[in-house]
């Protein structure tokens, strides 16, 4: 028997606001290192501070460190200005990473229904505003409106 349950649909849904892919300016809230036999990874959690209509939202994200994917740890490290001294000793201290910002490219996939956040490309957050999507103003919508006619 088959029974209609008004607002059950909306139960079903994710609460939270799916974070489209793009280009984020970040700050590191937290990364904790999981060990794992053939793929051991850190664990990023990092707050958007840009664009705006995102500012607030939580990103977590992977970045395995197996020899393979140490390069894209590295350029992680480097363009979130982490300690240059720490980084020659090729040591990673978890408490030094909370606080440093930086620009992030994510994109999403999915993995056996699973939706998982990949962390593409890094940037210092001194670039920024040359890497940031321009907004549309008014002001450019009809000088292009007055062009176009």
């Amino acid at each position: 028997m088959k029974r209609q349950v008004p607002g059950l649909a909306d139960t079903a849904r994710d609460s939270r606001l799916e974070i489209p892919d793009g280009i984020f300016l970040v700050r590191v809230d937290g990364a904790q290192f999981r060990w794992h036999a053939h793929k051991p990874f850190y664990v990023l959690r990092l707050h958007i501070l840009e664009p705006s209509a995102c500012a607030g939202q939580p990103i977590v994200g992977r970045l395995y460190c197996t020899q393979k994917a140490m390069w894209k740890l590295g350029w992680f490290l480097r363009d979130f200005l982490y300690d240059p001294e720490l980084l020659a000793h090729e040591q990673v201290d978890e408490k030094a990473l909370p606080g440093l910002r930086g620009v992030v490219k994510i994109s999403h996939t999915v993995i056996n229904g699973i939706s998982l956040i990949n962390l593409d490309g890094f940037a210092p957050a001194s670039q920024w505003e040359e890497l940031s999507p321009a907004p549309v103003s008014s002001d450019s919508r009809s000088n292009t409106e007055e062009a176009s006619r």
